[in-house]
């Protein structure tokens, strides 16, 4: 072996660092590397006993995380950071939604009353009359008036108002009933009542010589809440959540256009989408609300040993007529015309919907959302709406960072926990849901029902594996391999 030649002596002040010992001729290994300094910690021997364990740890984890045992640690000795629930693919159909795709519309024919051909008069109403001699002089020309409503013609005659039980008084004859009677038939039957009553000669009354004309038609006054014209407003936790402020409307209604559809048009129109689809009609003339809600109370405090509360009968009382907008095939309206007319003293009311919304938590964070009320939202949707993530965006890889562990998780989480209560409060179901499942499974992609908690959880595997990209960095810096 030719052994290497010695250094000379430098004519500068400093020498310069010597070179790493090579290898004798012939030798085929690398050049050896020059020692870290004294004060790095992988120098002591502690920090290369940390660096080698380091290292055979996370070759460890990632052969934990890729052995076909991994699944069954989350039953093993970490079973109790599971949540016993049901596979969502695993549900009785009782538990399931139904798919608002399969909602009718109901026909907005049948909101409004149909068209009257003649008008017939009522109390409310007001005539103009005019009788040759009595009401007005033979020598002057009757008073013509014209109404602000240009849908209503002028009348001819002083006013006359239709009293409460149906009748007008009128000079010299007892009063006349024109309930239900159109305008000639009032004519006819105030002559007649003249001619009866010996005041008036037919021979001497000329074909103008009595004139009944409709002066003011009469109106129907109704009052309309409104719950769902309150907006959006902030929630506690930060999540946009319907306002339930409202708003009411008195409404005076004309004969004729007195229905349900003519009060929605004059206040908003139909319903909106922070409404339910259904609208609530209180009659005037019914009563009984204290009985009721001493009924609704007593069922609620009585015992039930078997846990579930008892179905309460409608929570609108007595009088109450609900009015679908939307309806299963199964169960049409069975709501009448009669139902819509409205008269003096309903009220129309529009429920908000403030209560149909799901809540969320774990990694999505704690948040409520308002469900759409003509479409349906699946447990992928519904974390997309969240701002949750839903599936993998890549291969991870360009989560690294030698610098900084990983700036998000190479592995997102794949299992999430729906928590639905029952019908009548009789409890709750815990629902599981594998979201990489969802992806190409329709039977795990159930539909959100309102009060439903969505919790999203990183399995075992993944929170092992996510652990073992983050120390891979650090550790190839630190030569732990």
């Amino acid at each position: 072996m030719i052994a290497p030649a010695a250094a000379s002596p430098s004519p500068l002040p400093f020498r310069s660092p010597p070179l790493p010992p090579t290898a004798p001729v012939g030798d085929l290994r690398t050049p050896a590397m020059p020692a870290r300094p004294v004060d790095s910690p992988a120098a002591s021997p502690a920090g290369r006993l940390i660096g080698r364990l380091g290292g055979r740890v996370a070759l460890l984890l990632a052969a934990v995380l890729l052995a076909p045992g991994c699944q069954s640690l989350a039953s093993g000795p970490f079973a109790a950071c599971n949540i016993d629930a049901i596979p969502a693919r695993r549900l009785p159909p009782g538990v399931l939604a139904r798919p608002k795709e399969d909602l009718l519309e109901t026909s907005k024919s049948r909101l409004r009353q149909r068209r009257q051909e003649v008008y017939t008069l009522a109390a409310g109403d007001v005539l103009g009359v005019y009788i040759e001699g009595i009401l007005g002089d033979e020598d002057s020309v009757p008073p013509v008036n014209f109404p602000e409503d240009a849908s209503i013609p002028p009348s001819i005659g002083f006013p006359v108002p239709v009293r409460e039980d149906g009748t007008v008084s009128l000079p010299l004859i007892a009063p006349v009933s024109v309930t239900g009677s159109t305008l000639a038939q009032a004519e006819e039957l105030v002559r007649r009542a003249y001619i009866d009553g010996n005041i008036l000669r037919p021979e001497a009354l000329s074909n103008t010589g009595i004139i009944v004309t409709l002066q003011r038609q009469r109106e129907v006054r109704v009052l309309v809440i409104r719950e769902e014209a309150g907006g959006v407003a902030k929630s506690a936790i930060g999540s946009d959540a319907p306002a339930k402020r409202g708003a009411g409307f008195l409404v005076d209604l004309k004969a004729g256009e007195n229905d349900l559809l003519t009060a929605l048009s004059a206040t908003g129109g139909l319903p909106g989408t922070d409404a339910q689809n259904e609208v609530i009609i209180f009659k005037g003339g019914e009563d009984g609300g204290a009985d009721f809600d001493a009924r609704v109370a007593a069922l609620r405090n009585r015992p039930n040993p078997c846990g579930c509360k008892p179905p309460l009968p409608d929570p609108y009382g007595p009088g109450a007529v609900r009015i679908p907008l939307r309806f299963f095939p199964e169960n049409p309206p069975t709501f009448t015309e009669e139902d819509i007319v409205l008269e003096a003293g309903d009220i129309v009311y529009i429920p908000a919907r403030d209560r149909e919304k799901y809540y969320t938590g774990g990694v999505l964070g704690g948040g409520e959302y308002l469900l759409p009320r003509d479409y349906d939202l699946n447990i992928l949707q519904a974390i997309a709406t969240a701002k949750g993530a839903v599936g993998s965006s890549g291969t991870g890889v360009g989560g690294l960072s030698l610098t900084g562990g990983n700036r998000q998780p190479i592995f997102p989480p794949s299992q999430a926990i729906v928590i639905r209560q029952l019908p009548n409060d009789c409890g709750e179901i815990v629902i599981r849901v594998d979201l990489n499942r969802a992806l190409t499974d329709p039977r795990e992609r159930i539909l959100i029902q309102p009060e439903d908690v969505i919790i999203v959880q990183f399995t075992l595997c993944e929170e092992i594996a996510n652990t073992t990209v983050s120390l891979l960095p650090a550790l190839l810096l630190r030569g732990a391999f």
